[in-house]
Formats: structure tokens, C-alpha cells, sequence
């Protein structure tokens, strides 16, 4: 039986970043167009967290009973390593499916977005489909795409819509840089596993690339999320304050770079998860005091 910090780190909290920031910007935009909710903020904040915890004990059971991480370098896999049975993680995976959904209707119900309920099931299903099932798209290489799509302008504009019922530019600025970062951390998690995946035939955006370009990948997909947010400067001044997340890019870059060992990458995730959430932060607050100083 896995321990409870098993489970924890199963869960991988390092990524959660990536599912809050687009919780945040959304809230941000929904503020910038007159319209804040806090009930409706929490709300989408769970979702967005039950799915991420979902996605990786989902992930961390579809590659492990096909031995994807068998070799794995990296933080621990509960059914990889043999901590937890495979069904305890895919039942762990559903539960956190169900309680994203209940609180998703929950949202959906607040805001009376009720074509939002299709987005949800959508979600779920690319959720299970990223390594489960018998085709996953992870292993064709369309994980990047989801992941940008789904927590970056799903999460995000979603989270907008809900609360103000409308989205805008700002929101869906945002919601690309965030999502352009989210495509960086599962970058750097895939050019670590380059070697162990091309052996178990999962062909992910990384192994298409190759070990060079994906790295390359990696620090493009920083510049332009950080970058982005220029377009609105005209309008929204303050919203230059992301590029203070300059310096905060250099390490991890530096790492995807120069950093031939693959433990070496590890800090990265992490490091790119923050670089998200601190994006998220200033982003939003450039939003918030460009409004309140109007």
C-alpha cells in the first residue's frame, strides 16, 4: 500500500501551477469587464485542480501497465514503481473525474453557461485520452496541442465566460501565454523521458522533434508567452509587468540548453510551473491596476 506522501507525490504538485494560473488571468479579465464572482473563481479553480490530479494519476496508470516508466527518471510513479496497484490509481484518477464534474455542474449551474457541461465532458475525455484507452494522444504526439487548448484557452476564457459572460482580448491574451507555458512544462517533462519513451513507442511532440529542437522548443514557447502580453500595452500599461519574469526564464532555459543529464531537467518543471503562476500574478494585477487607475 502507497503511503500517503506516495499519493501526494503521485499526485504531482509541482504541477499545479499550471492549473490555477488560467483560473487566475480568467478572473483577472472577468474584473477588467466588470464582472467578479469569487463563488464562481473557487469553483473554477477546483475543477481545474481535481483535472490536473486527475490527468497525472491518470497518466501515471496508462504508463504504467504498459511500461512506459519502467525505466522512468524523475519524480515517483505509483504503478511504475509498484507503491500503489494499478486499479487503486485509475479508481484515484475517476474519483478526482467525478468531483471535477460535480463541481463543474455546480458552475455551470452559478453561471448558467449550460453549454458549458459539453466543454466538461470534453475535457474529462481528453483527460483519460491523453495516455489511456487504445489510441491515446500522447503517444501521437498531440499532447502539447491539449494541453494548450484545454488549460490554456479552455481554463481560462472559461473561466471568464462564467463569470462575466462574456470573454474579450485581454482574456484571451492571457489565456495563450498561459497555455503557451503549460506546452513548456510538458515539454521539458518529455525531452527527460526522450530516451525511455522512443523505446516504449510513445511518440510525443518531444520525440518527433528531437532532443535539440525540442529543447529550442522549450525557450521559444517562454518568449512569446512573455512577450505577448506587448500587444496590449497600448491600452493596458501595466500588463508590462511580466516581463519582470525575464530573468526567472534564464535558469530553466539555460537547463533545457546545456543540461545533457536528464536528472538535470527535473528543476525545470518546477521552476516552469512558477514561471507560469508568477505570469499569471502579474498579468492579472497589470489588468486589475490598469482598470482601478483608469
Amino acid at each position: 500500500m502507497a503511503t500517503a506522501a506516495q499519493w501526494l507525490e503521485g499526485a504531482r504538485p509541482r504541477t499545479l501551477p499550471m492549473a490555477v494560473a488560467p483560473v487566475i488571468i480568467g478572473t483577472a479579465a472577468a474584473y477588467d469587464l466588470g464582472s467578479f464572482k469569487p463563488l464562481n473563481a473557487v469553483l473554477a479553480a477546483l475543477v481545474a485542480i481535481l483535472l490536473q490530479v486527475g490527468v497525472n494519476y491518470a497518466n501515471d496508470y496508462s504508463d504504467g501497465i504498459r511500461g512506459t516508466d519502467d525505466n522512468r527518471v524523475g519524480p515517483l510513479r505509483l504503478t511504475g514503481s509498484g507503491a500503489a496497484r494499478a486499479n487503486q490509481v485509475k479508481y484515484a484518477a475517476f474519483a478526482c473525474f467525478g468531483a471535477a464534474m460535480v463541481a463543474g455542474l455546480a458552475l455551470v449551474v452559478l453561471s448558467s453557461a449550460w453549454f458549458l457541461i459539453l466543454v466538461g465532458v470534453g475535457c474529462v475525455a481528453a483527460a483519460w485520452g491523453y495516455t489511456g484507452g487504445r489510441n491515446p494522444y500522447g503517444y501521437l504526439g498531440l499532447g502539447d496541442v491539449f494541453v494548450f487548448v484545454f488549460f490554456g484557452l479552455v481554463a481560462t476564457l472559461g473561466t471568464t465566460y462564467t463569470q462575466a459572460g462574456q470573454v474579450s482580448l485581454p482574456a484571451l491574451i492571457g489565456a495563450v501565454g498561459t497555455g503557451l507555458i503549460a506546452m513548456a512544462l510538458l515539454m521539458a517533462n518529455n525531452v527527460r523521458d526522450i530516451p525511455t519513451d522512443r523505446e516504449a513507442g510513445k511518440r510525443t511532440l518531444a520525440v518527433r522533434l528531437g532532443d535539440e529542437a525540442a529543447r529550442i522548443s522549450y525557450v521559444m514557447m517562454l518568449a512569446v508567452a512573455i512577450l505577448l502580453p506587448l500587444f496590449l500595452a497600448a491600452d493596458y500599461p501595466w500588463v508590462l509587468l511580466v516581463l519582470l519574469l525575464i530573468p526567472a526564464c534564464l535558469m530553466p532555459s539555460w537547463l533545457m540548453l546545456k543540461g545533457k543529464k536528464r536528472r538535470s531537467l527535473i528543476p525545470v518543471l518546477q521552476q516552469t510551473g512558477l514561471i507560469n503562476l508568477g505570469f499569471a500574478l502579474l498579468y492579472s494585477l497589470g489588468l486589475v491596476l490598469t482598470r482601478l487607475l483608469a
